[in-house]
């Protein structure tokens, strides 16, 4: 149990705190909104028990941990600037003088003070360029395809967060990672700057991620860049903003056992993103990040190959792009053919199936036609041409649409044979189509029944009230969730506390006889008489209720009942 001296005067801190700063503490320290703490002395017994503290000290940067190491080995109490620090986490009073659960737990933790980390460079260390711009651009290429592919499919997590291994393997087998490390760097990088969120059970791409993927690559990697270095943690950051030595990373938070782990990761996803090299030295466009101002891509621009925006349209429906492909080019072209292979040189193969995707998603024969002649250097061959009119014409054979009066979906063709196929299919079973005249209905949603079919092959396409062809949207976006502010959190539970603490003193006063009673513990307690001269009674404290205490006076062998409005003090007997 916390010493009651430390426990009333972080109670008196605690109660100088704004709402902000004490809401703040109380969600670094894990404390569960529904607590059931009456007062402030409720909430400084708690933050005073051990675990407690042990969850704290892990938060520490290296200063915080520096100055409250020196307060409690050398006795020297924090200065200024980190004994504030100190104080808001509640570790040290007024004094800067660390509580005594707190400076048992800084020996138990570091008896011979805190290990040394090595010095950062004395000077700007020369950087390999070429290598960073390198991983820079493979990365940022390699990001876009991980986005591309969760846009098919969420990525599903497993119970820990991580991908699991079925997820990783599809990863590497679709070329958007060389190994399942990388796709772990690349889904956590994506994750950490907002680009993919979660839904508990797979990553979903968020609406920035899918307008990332359309951005020119030097805005691509630039936006990144500044997101990885503000999403960098505290004990990283400088006074400036930006982040110091590399070198010092892992002892940056020297309570945290996790902390030289956390440190490779991020040092692994700064390297990846070419925001350092191979040796840890900063390229020339990583600099201004570094010092705390924004990125300087000119140098970067310089050693990245030129993108191109045509291609070279075959007669094998293929089309070859002669360079890296301009992204919002590349993202619509992989709308409407299969990508085979990704270099500087990339690849991409038109089918039937890939045609009639792109017409499932909105395109038109005409658009296909206008979009694939504005970027092909081979103008548009004949074969290709055959593959979108001759899938154009099928599609939308098979009409999807939402009954708005009845509440079902109906599907539609006049093609009496495909009715009945779709009727008997038993791959279409989970959609429950049951046939109606001379169409099938079913209670399932239009989306889901659309797809469905598309699944199976059926050249269906989704129609208005109107009649009129639809798109429909079919990956599942992650929905941007609002970080929730700690002071809504702890608000209730911030005002009962404060409501608890209108009279300290007294306060404070019915705690210790509660807790002599609960011991039955021997106190000497200081009654006000009706002449206002002070009395002192040496109590075997036994009740405490209806505003009086109860005790048995060993001395005169009573039991003796005195109200807590005339008890001025109470002290333990020793």
């Amino acid at each position: 149990m916390p010493e009651t001296s430390d426990q009333r005067a972080l109670a008196v801190s605690l109660s100088a705190f704004g709402d902000e700063d004490l809401a703040q503490l109380l969600a670094d320290r894990h404390v569960a909104a529904s607590a059931t703490w009456r007062d402030m002395f409720d909430a400084a017994d708690a933050l005073l028990d051990a675990g407690s503290v042990a969850r704290a000290l892990p938060r520490l940067d290296r200063a915080e941990a520096e100055a409250l190491v020196a307060a409690v080995i050398d006795g020297t109490p924090a200065e200024h600037d980190p004994r504030r620090a100190l104080q808001q986490r509640a570790l040290v009073d007024d004094s800067g003088v660390p509580y005594a659960a707190v400076a048992s737990a800084v020996r138990e933790a570091a008896p011979e003070g805190l290990a040394d980390v090595p010095p950062g460079p004395s000077a700007r260390a020369a950087s390999n360029d070429d290598a960073a711009a390198e991983s820079a651009f493979t990365h940022s290429a390699a990001l876009a395809d991980v986005l591309m592919l969760t846009l098919d499919a969420p990525l599903g997590r497993i119970g820990s967060g991580s991908l699991g291994a079925s997820e990783r393997r599809r990863l590497v087998d679709a070329g958007a990672a060389g190994s399942a490390e990388e796709a772990d760097l690349l889904v956590g990088t994506a994750a950490r700057v907002g680009l993919l969120g979660s839904n508990g059970r797979a990553w979903l791409v968020t609406a920035a991620g899918r307008a990332w993927l359309r951005l020119p690559t030097l805005e691509r990697w630039a936006s990144t860049a500044r997101a990885l270095r503000d999403a960098l943690p505290r004990a990283y950051r400088t006074p400036t903003g930006g982040w110091m030595p590399p070198t010092t990373w892992a002892g940056a938070t020297p309570f945290d056992p996790a902390g030289p782990e956390r440190a490779a990761r991020w040092m692994h996803r700064f390297r990846a993103w070419g925001l350092l090299d191979d040796d840890g030295a900063v390229p020339p466009w990583g600099r201004g990040l570094a010092d705390g101002g924004d990125v300087d891509v000119s140098a970067l621009r310089d050693l990245l190959p030129p993108e191109v925006d045509r291609v070279y349209l075959q007669n094998d429906l293929t089309a070859i792009a002669p360079g890296p492909l301009a992204p919002h080019l590349d993202v619509r072209l992989r709308g409407m053919a299969a990508r085979e292979s990704r270099a500087q040189a990339s690849s991409y193969r038109f089918s039937a199936a890939t045609i009639g995707a792109a017409i499932t998603s909105g395109e038109t024969a005409e658009s296909l036609r206008d979009f694939l002649t504005a970027i092909s250097l081979t103008g548009l061959p004949q074969p290709l041409a055959y593959v979108i009119e001759r899938t154009s014409a099928e599609h939308g054979r098979v009409r999807v649409a939402a009954d708005t009066a009845s509440g079902l979906t109906t599907v539609q063709t006049d093609d009496e044979t495909l009715l009945r196929a779709m009727e008997v299919d038993t791959g279409l079973r989970s959609v429950a189509l049951a046939r109606s005249g001379d169409e099938l209905i079913t209670h399932v949603a239009a989306d889901v029944v659309f797809w469905a079919l598309s699944d199976a092959r059926y050249p269906a396409v989704a129609v208005d009230d109107d009649g009129r062809p639809r798109a429909v949207e079919r990956a599942k976006m992650a929905t941007t969730a609002t970080p929730e502010d700690p002071a809504d959190v702890y608000g209730p539970l911030i005002s009962r506390l404060r409501a608890g603490g209108e009279d300290s003193d007294a306060a404070w006063l019915e705690r210790e006889l509660d807790q002599a009673v609960r011991a039955r513990a021997i106190v000497d307690v200081t009654v006000r008489l009706p002449d206002g001269s002070a009395r002192v009674f040496r109590l075997e404290a036994t009740g405490l209720g209806g505003g009086r205490l109860r005790g048995r006076d060993r001395a005169a062998d009573v039991e003796r009942t005195l109200p807590l409005s005339h008890i001025d003090a109470v002290s333990p007997v020793v």
